[in-house]
C-alpha cells in the first residue's frame, strides 16, 4: 500500500475510485471529519502558483491542519543540504509534505527518505492532482469517468503524461493531438499502452484527434521553465488551437477543459474558454476537493500500515 502520491499509478484502481467518491462526499458536505487535526503540512514551492498553493492551503485548513509555505530560498533542497537530510528533518516536524517543483527525481528522493507521506503538487514530468481533479469534473458533468473519448491537444507535457497514467487505470479512448517534436514522455506512453486498459493514440492531425470526442482538453504550449521555447512551440502547435471550428468535429455536448493558467488566443480562444462547452473553472474548483481526498486517503493508508 503506497505511502506517497507522486503519480496517479501510485494508487490502485480501487483506491482511485474511493478517492474520487471521497472528493464528491467532501464537496457535497457529507464528509465533515477533520483527519488533519493537530497536523502541520510542509508545502514546498519552487514554482509560482495560484491554484496549487491556494487549494492546498485551504484544503489543509478545512481538514483541520496547518500549512507551512516554504520557498526554494529557505531550504535550497539538495543544495544547502542533501535531500536525504532535509527529508529526515522535515519528518520530525510535520505530518505530511507537499512539493511543487521542477525535477521529478528530486520528489522521488524526498519521498524515499521521508517518514511521512509526500504529495506531488507538480513536477516537470507529472501533474497527478490536476488530472484526478479533472476526471472528477468529467464525472460530475458526463455522469461517468470511463468509456469516454478524451482528446488532448498541445504540448506533450506533465499534464499529457498524467492523462496517460490515468489511462492505465481507467478505460478511456485517449487521443493525443500534438506535433512530432512535442510528444509526451516515451516511457510513460509505453507503460500506458502496455497496460492494455485504454485505447491510446497519438495524432499529428488535430481534426482526427478531436473527431467524436466527449472532452477536448488543452494546456499552455510552453510550461513554466520553458517560456524561452514559447515561440518555437507555438510554431509547431498553432494548428492544435482549440477554437469553434475544431469543436464542431467533437460531440455536440463536448466539454472543454484547460488546467490553467491559459494563454488566451494561443492554445484556446476566448470564445471557447468562456463558451457554453467550457468547464474550465469547475476544474479549478475541484483541485480543492480532490486534494483533500488524496491527503485523507494517504492518512488512511498510513493508519493501516
Amino acid at each position: 500500500m503506497t505511502k506517497d502520491f507522486l503519480q496517479i499509478v501510485d494508487f490502485t484502481r480501487d483506491e482511485l475510485i474511493d478517492t474520487l467518491q471521497l472528493a464528491r462526499d467532501m464537496k457535497s458536505g457529507k464528509f465533515t471529519q477533520k483527519p488533519m487535526a493537530g497536523m502541520t503540512v510542509a508545502c514546498i514551492f519552487h514554482k509560482a502558483s495560484l491554484r496549487t498553493r491556494i487549494s492546498f492551503e485551504a484544503g489543509i485548513y478545512e481538514l483541520g491542519g496547518y500549512s507551512l509555505y516554504i520557498t526554494e530560498k529557505e531550504i535550497e533542497l539538495g543544495k544547502r543540504e542533501s535531500i536525504h537530510d532535509a527529508a529526515k528533518v522535515l519528518s520530525r516536524y510535520v505530518g505530511m509534505i507537499m512539493i511543487r517543483t521542477f525535477s521529478h527525481s528530486d520528489v522521488e528522493q524526498l519521498a524515499k527518505h521521508a517518514d511521512v507521506p509526500v504529495v506531488n503538487g507538480l513536477t516537470d514530468l507529472t501533474h497527478p492532482c490536476q488530472i484526478l481533479g479533472d476526471i472528477l469534473t468529467v464525472w460530475e458533468h458526463l455522469g461517468k469517468f470511463e468509456n469516454l473519448k478524451i482528446a488532448y491537444l498541445g504540448d506533450g507535457n506533465n499534464v499529457t503524461n498524467s492523462w496517460l497514467n490515468l489511462s492505465a487505470r481507467f478505460k478511456l479512448d485517449l487521443a493525443i493531438g500534438t506535433s512530432p517534436d512535442t510528444l509526451p514522455d516515451a516511457g510513460i506512453l509505453h507503460r500506458a499502452q502496455k497496460a492494455g486498459v485504454s485505447k491510446i493514440g497519438v495524432f499529428y492531425d488535430p481534426k482526427e484527434a478531436v473527431s467524436g470526442a466527449d472532452v477536448v482538453y488543452t494546456d499552455v504550449w510552453a510550461s513554466m521553465g520553458q517560456k524561452h521555447q514559447a515561440d518555437e512551440k507555438a510554431a509547431k502547435l498553432r494548428a492544435f488551437q482549440v477554437n469553434d471550428d475544431l469543436l464542431k468535429l467533437a460531440k455536440p455536448n463536448v466539454k472543454v477543459m484547460h488546467c490553467l493558467p491559459a494563454e488566451r488566443g494561443r492554445e484556446i480562444t476566448d470564445e471557447v474558454m468562456d463558451g457554453p462547452h467550457s468547464i474550465v473553472f469547475d476544474q479549478a474548483e475541484n483541485r480543492l476537493h480532490i486534494q483533500k481526498a488524496i491527503m485523507t486517503q494517504l492518512l488512511r493508508n498510513k493508519a493501516k500500515t
